[in-house]
């Protein structure tokens, strides 16, 4: 996984950086290129990346917020699915998707309810979760 030993803050100032970066011009390492392409694919987000406080905030569903820095990190999870076909079959059903609704970004958006759904319940019940229902769940979009 592209940051699997990150602090939280740690995440969050590479979110922070990566937008600074895009709107400065500035050059991009690959990863910091996609996440700034996810950032661009969310204006409501924005103006938190533009605020060091963001690295503070707390966003919890009791509150009734959605934590964008696990929406676009989720976004980016299913890109790396997609550039790598893992599942098998999960590029297809990308494409299926976003040609039915005519619009890939809205057909990463459902695809992302599902994996992030197939992740609570993957940990809920420490395990890795099942590629093989995921898919399933997908298809049925």
């Amino acid at each position: 996984m592209m940051f699997a030993n990150a602090s939280r803050d740690e995440l969050r100032r590479r979110y922070l950086n990566a937008w600074q970066r895009r709107r400065e011009g500035l050059p991009l390492e690959p990863l910091d290129a996609q996440i700034a392409d996810v950032i661009e694919l969310h204006p409501e987000y924005q103006a938190l990346l533009e605020d060091a406080e963001a690295l503070k905030r707390e966003f919890t569903v009791e509150q009734g917020r959605i934590n964008p820095f696990l929406h676009m990190g989720l976004h980016l999870g299913l890109r790396e699915q997609l550039a790598t076909d893992r599942p098998a079959g999960v590029r297809h059903v990308h494409a299926r998707l976003a040609q039915r609704l005519g619009d890939a970004h809205e057909a990463e958006h459902r695809m992302i309810e599902v994996l992030a759904e197939a992740l609570w319940e993957a940990q809920r019940a420490g395990r890795a979760p099942d590629e093989a229902a995921y898919l399933e769940r997908l298809r049925r979009l």
